[in-house]
């Protein structure tokens, strides 16, 4: 299945004290661990609001939403149907998740993500293109809660500790500080 990557990048790293998507961990930059990650894509985004040395980057076209605006960007851009979206700070993820990922796609469903004890893990999940207008709908709303567009959607949810087990403890972990590195 064809498929379009999204790295996530917008964030202020404002607890990490510099910008976590350069930051390297184990020889290279966070980023570019999410980004290999995405290999078996057909296209790979970068949404950030700054540039990125030798990465095209695709600006938050609705600012101030936080992780719901680089959504929105990443499925205004995708080329593809159905969108991984990761952000920059989670090295754990492999191709090999993506797949299973991909694997549990459906038609009338717009979303496959982990779920842990009703909390929907917004990054490191799959969105489907359809869901472009209303995730627009919500930016021009005011409603940034990705919990409650979780909530509201049709999708399929996976359980965080089964794919944990499968692919590592460390699958969902996004770095706030250097520290929680492991």
């Amino acid at each position: 299945m064809r498929w379009s990557g999204a790295v996530l990048a917008g964030g202020r790293s404002s607890r990490f004290g510099q910008d976590k998507a350069l930051y390297v961990y184990k020889g290279k930059p966070l980023i570019a661990w999410v980004l290999d990650s995405m290999a078996g894509a057909s296209e790979r985004l970068v949404i950030a609001n700054r540039p990125y040395p030798g990465l095209e980057v695709y600006p938050d076209l609705w600012r101030g939403g936080d992780t719901l605006s680089g959504l929105h960007s990443a499925l205004a851009h995708a080329q593809q149907d159905w969108v991984g979206a990761a952000a920059c700070d989670q090295p754990f993820l492999s191709q090999g998740f993506w797949s299973f990922m991909l694997e549990h796609t459906r038609a009338n469903i717009q979303a496959v993500v982990a779920v842990s004890d009703d909390f929907y893990e917004p990054l490191g999940a799959l969105y489907h293109k359809s869901l472009e207008p209303e995730v627009l709908r919500r930016l021009e709303a005011g409603n940034l809660k990705m919990q409650a567009l979780l909530h509201d959607i049709p999708l399929i949810s996976l359980d965080k500790r089964a794919l944990e087990a499968r692919f590592g403890s460390h699958l969902f972990l996004n770095a706030n500080r250097p520290q929680d590195l492991p």
